[in-house]
């Protein structure tokens, strides 16, 4: 009986009064060792749960979006009778829907728990994916597209949020290129998957292939959001599948580093002061258009297939062409993203690839040989694509507190990003065919023009700290932008 009456370990934990909580921290935190064999054997327990299944979720996101287009070529142009404006459309309104929601999502996942909040979107945007089979008309096309994206748009921010509450800056970069290779590698491989479905299922049951195209890849998406709800976790101080001396060893090498996970210290932001405090820093402007230079040079990959059948390949050849572009951009990126971890540094890597992608660029408009051409695409995409994820790694390490702030700087950056896709597609018009000068040379600008802001980020950020002062730009984080 009398033991039946004595506090559980759990009940004595609740009771801790938030003064001892902090001191007890304080205290773990000024003892605290980084590199220990604990601190690695956590770090790659949290890799196994985190980046398979985010890497495997991120292809069926990015499959899902880009499918329209495989659908484009395998009879939905005609049979819906879209004209090449209308299919413009189709794809120009998913991102107006990815725009409107990504911020209030991301609000959403700094409020809730991951392991729900992102299988869950997962499995509607799946069924939405299949349900879009049925579409009748273009109308009907362009309600389906603009909720998708509306839907999608807390996938990606989310998950950027998500990673930067589990690892440090020196681990951040190389996770975001892994997770970011998966858009790259689907990119690669997505015309090969939609192919077979489209062929060997054309007019199965009497439907059309480019529908099920919609149905398969839908429904494979609702099975990996099944099994994500069992896989993912949710934050350092809260995952279940942690122990609780792996959970606190968790959420202290995250302070540790500098980057609070939102559970344990100061009282949490509203959602509209955390709104208020990322619109009202100015380094979230300068990111802002770092990271829409890189995506609006980046709506290149709309077109590569295009762009090398005026190499002089045929049809089947040309999409084959493209697999070596996405190969070596994905290994390169990976490459960088592991030196500029490994070095602790972002600024002069973002700046060399982006520097890497504008002469390809300025040799692509200038030159029309066909193998020089296809070289020098290569490295426009591995100048692309390289720098994006670090640009997003750069962006959560310099405005990294309070982590309900640092969700919405992400989104909005991600959000105005892709934004840039709706005018970025337009610069590649068929007039312009086979030289494509515009497209080459407006790219070239993004990237020259990206270049130089990536550079002058220090720079930018200690005039914003004298301009509007340290309620917004502490000492610290100007330090660490310039050293990254």
């Amino acid at each position: 009986m009398d033991s039946a009456k004595e506090p559980t370990l759990e009940m004595k934990e609740n009771s801790v009064s938030p003064a001892a909580g902090e001191s007890e921290m304080a205290e773990a935190l000024r003892n605290f060792v980084p590199g220990s064999p604990e601190e690695k054997r956590l770090v790659r327990k949290i890799d196994l749960y985190l980046m398979p299944i985010l890497w495997i979720k991120y292809v069926f996101n990015y499959i899902d979006r880009t499918n329209i287009g495989n659908a484009k070529i395998a009879g939905m142009q005609h049979d819906l009778n879209l004209t090449d404006d209308g299919y413009a459309w189709v794809l120009s309104i998913f991102f107006f829907g990815y725009l409107i929601c990504e911020v209030p999502s991301n609000m959403i996942l700094s409020r809730s728990r991951p392991s729900i909040f992102l299988p869950s979107i997962m499995l509607v945007w799946g069924a939405l994916s299949a349900a879009m089979a049925a579409a009748p008309s273009y109308g009907a096309l362009l309600g389906f597209r603009f909720v998708l994206g509306c839907i999608e748009s807390g996938f990606f921010p989310g998950v950027l949020y998500m990673l930067s509450c589990w690892y440090t800056k020196a681990e951040l970069g190389k996770r975001f290129a892994i997770f970011y290779t998966a858009a790259v590698l689907s990119g690669a491989f997505g015309g090969i998957l939609a192919g077979a479905i489209t062929s060997n299922l054309h007019d199965a049951h009497g439907i059309a292939g480019w529908r099920w195209l919609f149905i398969v890849e839908g429904v494979a998406t609702v099975g990996v959001a099944l099994v994500a709800y069992f896989v993912l976790l949710d934050y350092p101080a809260t995952s279940k599948q942690l122990k609780p001396e792996e959970r606190k060893l968790a959420a202290l090498r995250i302070m540790y580093d500098g980057i609070a996970n939102g559970i344990i210290g100061k009282p949490r932001l509203s959602h509209w002061q955390a709104f208020l405090a990322a619109v009202s820093d100015p380094r979230t402007y300068i990111f802002v258009v770092l990271f829409m230079l890189d995506v609006g040079a980046g709506t290149i990959s709309y077109f590569i297939p295009t762009i090398t059948l005026t190499l002089g390949y045929d049809t089947v050849k040309a999409q084959y062409m493209t697999v070596p572009i996405y190969a070596i951009a994905a290994v390169c990126l990976n490459v960088l993203a592991w030196s500029s971890d490994r070095h602790v540094e972002r600024r002069w890597h973002i700046t060399g690839a982006l520097a890497v992608g504008f002469v390809g660029s300025v040799v692509c408009a200038a030159v029309q040989n066909a193998v020089v051409r296809y070289v020098m695409i290569c490295f426009v995409a591995v100048g692309i694509w390289s720098a994006l994820p670090l640009i997003l790694s750069w962006t959560s390490g310099t405005i990294s507190l309070p982590p309900e702030k640092r969700a919405i700087v992400l989104a909005l950056v991600n959000a105005f990003g892709n934004f840039s896709s709706v005018y970025g597609s337009r610069i590649w018009p068929k007039d312009d065919s086979p030289a494509y000068h515009v497209g080459f040379g407006v790219t070239a600008g993004f990237l020259g023009a990206g270049m130089v802001l990536a550079a002058l980020v220090p720079i930018l950020c200690r005039l914003c700290q004298s301009w509007v002062g340290k309620d917004v730009t502490d000492d610290r984080s100007v330090q660490e932008v310039e050293v990254n």
